[in-house]
């Protein structure tokens, strides 16, 4: 107890010598796009040019109305002579006096002229995105005021800097986009550490340090505060500038993107016993280990990653972020159920990185380079850089040396040379290192270098988005693939958001370059599209096996654990069973025991169901993770449509059903209801209540079928009448029989089949103006549309949707969009502006088609452009798929390949059956 108290004592006494020995900072700009302070401001070029102004800082002058908008394939893009003149006064405290004082500018872009009080810093800096410093102690006048003057030229007169960073598929912007502040540092101070600390508990931490010192204390703290284990102290002879420490800690908490735990590493320098500086660093105890011909392993076990590519990027700042901004993303990835992220294609603000570490991603961090590159003297100026600021975050796994052809091979020594992790490097879309790494590639891609290939797969970018193509739509058979591959590391979609920014210069609209920008998972301002939701369940870290609410279903549910780290019983798991009834709330609800089960294995998860669950329509199962967040909820109808249709669809009625046989029409009467139906081809023609004509007819066409309905006849069948076709295997093999019921109930059966073995989609189709409608309500899978390739992330309920005519990607980002699928349909009621019907079926796995989304602007892209059936409403056995902006929807695995239909002989038990039911009565 003692000898505790002596070490809390010395260790108070230490830390409170070494406060005043600390780097200081003093913030010349604001520290994001949420914090900015006013230069002033001289625009050579472009809006706003030619005149002295003011200016927030950190900024782009685009988005502050200066310049000219440039995205990267613009003709003139890399030929732009805009330059920003900035000023600014600023005041040194006087107890600054015998320091060394740096002026630090997080990024700007790109070649960066600094003068203090007149005179130069040193020389230009070139490159946007990365930190750099100047020793301006001998420039500046203590306690007065002082003048910084910088010249910011948005395209540098380094070609191979344009080439790498403004030649390239994303927005270019100018200006001082990152913080700038000043740092005081003792003549004697560290200068760099580098830490490796690995998963067995050994630290080691090169120092460099400036000046003369003679001792080096390293204490670790935990996330409370507490100091885990003993402090280590080492000494050195004069003369020695760089040093190695070499310590083992017993059980550290490792650091995964699971459980992200972090400790606080503080290195205090001595002189004859005094404290002379002070340096803290978070860092995370993990091995990273890549195993030829095998996988990546962090801390000994097997990863796929998950991941996504990110820009550093908000629509009204540009490339200017905030804290805040990498809260919100992070968090939203990892809502995804993701576990990485590649910045691309440069390094992102040390923040971003900060929140990868502590909530945990793994990321994948890159030197700029789209298809240019840097030149070797410029690049290993930049590399360095990008590493002195980037290399002891825990949360990086790789390093990437440009993208797509933007790599110079004479920069690939200095990661390994300059990182004492000796992190991988890797050449996004090359093969490179051990990794096969190619962008955008087909599911069944080249059997020479994919499913019999050698290499880890790791495709730094696949499944292109692009509107409302790619992401989710092609997934799972992507997932299933790369999950069941042994040697696939898993990859990284493209990409996280829309990149449509505010054009000052255009009264504010959101502009993505046609369709270069908007290939995010989330909108500009991280509005959610179906596929987030669709990523979500298919990443899910707990799979739950598929299986049927049947009479024999016992509450057992068949899991797999996905997680790498996590046991399941570290997760929580509820459920709901619920009465869909919008008029009444009528719900039971539990917990379940969480199953141990081990990372990768399965199990069974049993819950405990109330007696009556078979009278709900519903049962949700939710899974959370340790640290309480969603994993997903998923959906189990009980009761099925012909159990609804039943409850739903009244077929007596005190009035008698009356038919009128004119010469081309069979007109009829029931409950106040008026049909008519074209006696040659049977089609519905009009539907007519007390209110007036209900604007839904013309139907069923068949898509993709012949609408050969033929010989047509009337009977009774009781009270109901009964419209229907003759069978013929040669001339008539689709009919259609109509039942009209007293009620004013109409019910539709067509057994059809489709007119090719291949068939993109088949269904029936009506014609109903969509001017008329203001909105459905519909039970079935929702809110968002489906794709063939895309089925997965949405939830089985009732669901009330106002029209709107939203564009994937496109102004105003209004999701969910109303245009497009719908699955697993129960019913549907229609709300129109005059008059409202209800459509249900009794069949199974109904899709409801509303309308056909409008096509995007830029509608360059065929892949992008499905085709929908003809009319404006359907109910269908198939829907089409989605393409993304690289590959065509059958390119994307074996959901997105059109649908095999057996049709042989015609036989009337092999066709396809769809059962409508009609509710026309006035509301």
């Amino acid at each position: 107890m003692i000898r505790k108290i002596h070490f809390t004592l010395c260790l108070i006494f230490l830390l409170c010598s070494a406060k005043a020995q600390q780097t200081e900072k003093l913030f010349l700009s604001g520290t994001g796009n949420d914090n900015t302070v006013n230069w002033d401001f001289f625009c050579t070029g472009g809006a706003n040019s030619g005149k002295w102004t003011t200016i927030p800082v950190p900024s782009n002058w685009e988005l502050q109305g200066f310049g000219k908008y440039d995205y990267g394939f613009a003709k003139d893009s890399a030929k732009g002579k805009e330059q920003g003149l900035y000023k600014y006064n600023f005041k040194v405290p006087a107890g600054w006096k015998g320091k060394l004082i740096n002026i630090v500018f997080e990024g700007s872009m790109t070649d960066t002229e600094v003068k203090i009080n007149g005179k130069s810093v040193g020389e230009t800096h070139q490159g946007a995105f990365y930190v750099f410093k100047y020793d301006i102690s001998k420039l500046i006048k203590l306690g007065e005021n002082n003048l910084l003057e910088v010249k910011v030229s948005k395209h540098s007169a380094n070609q191979s800097v344009n080439e790498a960073e403004r030649k390239a598929d994303f927005w270019i912007f100018g200006g001082i986009f990152r913080p700038v502040f000043l740092e005081a540092l003792p003549q004697t101070h560290i200068d760099r550490i580098q830490i490796d600390a690995k998963a067995d508990g050994k630290l080691n931490a090169q120092l460099t340090y400036v000046g003369d010192a003679d001792k080096v204390e390293l204490w670790l703290f935990d996330k409370k505060g507490n100091p885990f284990g003993a402090k280590f102290t080492t000494s050195w002879k004069k003369g020695t500038q760089k040093l190695m420490l070499n310590y083992q800690f017993s059980n550290p908490e490792l650091w995964s993107s699971e459980f992200p735990n972090l400790y606080m590493a503080t290195f205090v320098l001595f002189k004859n016993g005094q404290v002379i500086h002070q340096l803290s660093k978070k860092i995370g105890f993990r091995t990273i280990e890549v195993k030829e011909r095998d996988g990546v392993y962090i801390n000994g076990v097997k990863i796929k990653f998950k991941g996504v590519n990110r820009h550093s990027f908000y629509p009204s700042s540009g490339r200017t972020t905030s804290k805040k901004t990498s809260i919100a993303d992070v968090s939203l990835i990892k809502e995804m159920n993701m576990n990485a992220v590649r910045m691309s294609h440069y390094p992102p603000d040390g923040h971003f990185l900060d929140i990868c570490d502590s909530l945990g991603l793994f990321v994948m961090d890159e030197l700029a380079g789209w298809h240019g590159k840097y030149n070797t003297p410029t690049g290993t100026k930049l590399q360095k850089e990008m590493m002195l600021n980037d290399e002891n975050h825990p949360s990086i796994i790789f390093w990437a040396n440009g993208n797509e052809g933007g790599h110079n091979l004479e920069l690939d020594h200095l990661f390994p040379d300059e990182d004492i992790q000796k992190r991988p490097v890797i050449h996004p879309w090359e093969v490179f290192g051990g990794f096969e790494t190619t962008h955008y590639r087909e599911y069944n891609y080249g059997i020479g270098n994919y499913n019999h290939g050698h290499n880890i797969l790791m495709p730094t970018e696949f499944l292109h988005g692009m509107w409302d193509g790619g992401h989710g739509a092609g997934l799972e058979d992507y997932w299933n693939a790369m999950w069941n591959n042994p040697l696939s590391a898993g990859g990284f979609l493209w990409d996280f958001a829309d990149q449509g920014v505010v054009r000052t210069d255009k009264n504010g609209e959101l502009d993505t370059d046609g369709n270069h920008g908007p290939d995010g998972i989330v909108g500009p301002y991280h509005q959610k599209e179906g596929s987030f939701y669709t990523i979500k369940e298919v990443w899910s870290p707990v799979f739950v096996e598929k299986r049927e609410m049947t009479d024999g279903f016992d509450g057992s549910f068949l899991l797999e654990n996905r997680y790498a780290f996590t046991n399941l019983n570290q997760c929580s798991f509820s459920w709901t069973v619920e009465e869909l009834n919008p008029s009444i709330s009528n719900f039971e609800s539990g917990t379940a025991i969480a199953p141990s089960i081990k990372p990768f294995e399965k199990g069974i998860l049993k819950i405990d169901l109330p007696k009556g669950w078979k009278n709900y329509d519903v049962l949700y199962l939710t899974a959370k993770s340790p640290e309480g967040k969603e994993v997903f909820t998923w959906s189990f109808p009980i009761t099925l449509p012909k159990d609804e249709a039943e409850k739903i669809v009244v077929k007596t009625g005190s009035s008698k059903v009356t038919l009128k046989d004119n010469a081309a029409t069979y007109d009829v009467l029931a409950n106040g209801i008026n049909f008519s139906f074209d006696k040659l081809t049977g089609l519905l023609k009009q539907a007519k209540n007390a209110k007036g004509i209900i604007p839904f007819s013309n139907g069923p066409i068949l898509q993709e079928g012949v609408n050969n309905f033929k010989n047509f006849s009337k009977k009774m069948d009781g009270e109901n009448l009964i419209i229907s076709s003759v069978f013929d295997k040669k001339d008539s093999y689709n009919t259609l029989k109509w039942t009209i019921y007293p009620s004013g109930w109409l019910k539709m059966e067509v057994k059809y089949f489709p007119s090719a073995y291949f068939t993109t989609f088949v269904g029936l189709n009506f014609s109903y103006p969509e001017t008329e409608l203001k909105s459905v309500n519909y039970k079935g899978n929702g809110p968002y549309r489906v794709w063939k390739n895309r089925m997965k992330g949405n939830k089985f309920g009732v669901w009330n949707k106002n029209y709107n005519n939203s564009a994937t990607g496109e102004s105003p980002w209004q999701y969910p969009e109303f245009k497009g699928y719908y699955s697993n349909m129960y019913w549907c009621e229609f709300v129109g502006k005059a008059q409202s019907f209800k459509v249900v079926t009794d069949r199974e796995d109904v899709f409801l088609r509303l309308f056909t989304p409008k096509k995007s602007k830029d509608t360059e892209y065929d892949n992008m452009s499905p085709t929908f059936p003809n009319g404006d409403i359907s109910f269908m056995n198939g829907i089409s798929a989605i393409g993304t902006k690289t590959q065509k929807p059958e390119t994307t695995g074996p959901m997105g390949m059109k649908h095999v239909y057996y049709d042989y002989e015609k036989e009337p038990i092999r066709a396809l059956n769809m059962v409508l039911y009609f509710d026309f009565s006035a509301k």
